[in-house]
């Protein structure tokens, strides 16, 4: 039986406020934060090594609360090298707010941003026709893959545009969170006519190692 239940994707500003106010509830930004600390630092330790310009590609960067936390690590990680951060976000309203985050903050002059007003499908479909392929030392997709139709593809994709010490960053519910176990018992009463996804960290983790291993099949025929 289908659902009745709206899609909020069908009202982005509900969205956003729903989104706003499930942060609010959430220790989703605790969490964030405490990685950026501890774990973020070790992950990036060699993406700039003998490089005289640090390439990232944010998938999915919304209003870029979180990408400029990773910039700031970046910056103490390689002081005073060049960043160029591409971002790739398909909501207007997130861009603009990201704009005047960047405006109002200060210490960003070393960096050189960019944006990209599509879903990351429509990145990798504009990347591969008109062939502007190009090496990324850092490319993050936060949150982002339950908007992503097909996944495997997505991640072998962007794989395949990581430069030497590159390092690609996914981030996404546990599987023990309250979003999985919602999406477990009343997943089928929720609208199935959207994008969303229930794709967890271990889903995620076998995605990429399937994704691995096709891979390598790939290499060796």
């Amino acid at each position: 039986m289908a659902s009745s239940m709206r899609s909020l994707f069908s009202d982005h500003n509900r969205y956003v406020e729903s989104f706003r106010r499930f942060l609010n509830s959430s220790t989703e930004h605790q969490c964030m934060q405490e990685f950026m600390d501890k774990k973020l630092p070790g992950i990036i330790a060699r993406i700039g090594d003998r490089k005289s310009e640090i390439k990232i590609l944010s998938i999915g960067g919304g209003a870029g609360e979180i990408d400029l936390q990773i910039l700031s690590k970046v910056q103490i990680q390689y002081p005073g090298i060049h960043i160029n951060n591409e971002v790739v976000e398909p909501s207007a309203e997130q861009i603009a707010k990201y704009k005047e985050l960047v405006a109002k903050t200060s210490n960003l002059e070393n960096i050189k941003f960019a944006w990209h007003k599509e879903t990351s499908s429509e990145y990798q479909n504009r990347i591969i026709e008109k062939k502007e392929f190009q090496k990324w030392d850092f490319i993050h997709m936060i949150q982002m893959l339950y908007y992503v139709k097909d996944i495997p593809a997505t991640l072998k994709f962007f794989h395949s545009l990581l430069a030497t010490n590159a390092k690609m960053l996914i981030i996404l519910v546990s599987g023990i969170s309250g979003w999985d176990k919602l999406w477990k018992k009343y997943g089928s009463r929720l609208p199935q006519d959207d994008l969303c996804q229930s794709v967890c960290k271990q889903k995620g983790n076998d995605l990429i190692t399937e994704g691995k291993k096709k891979h390598q099949m790939a290499k060796g025929e």
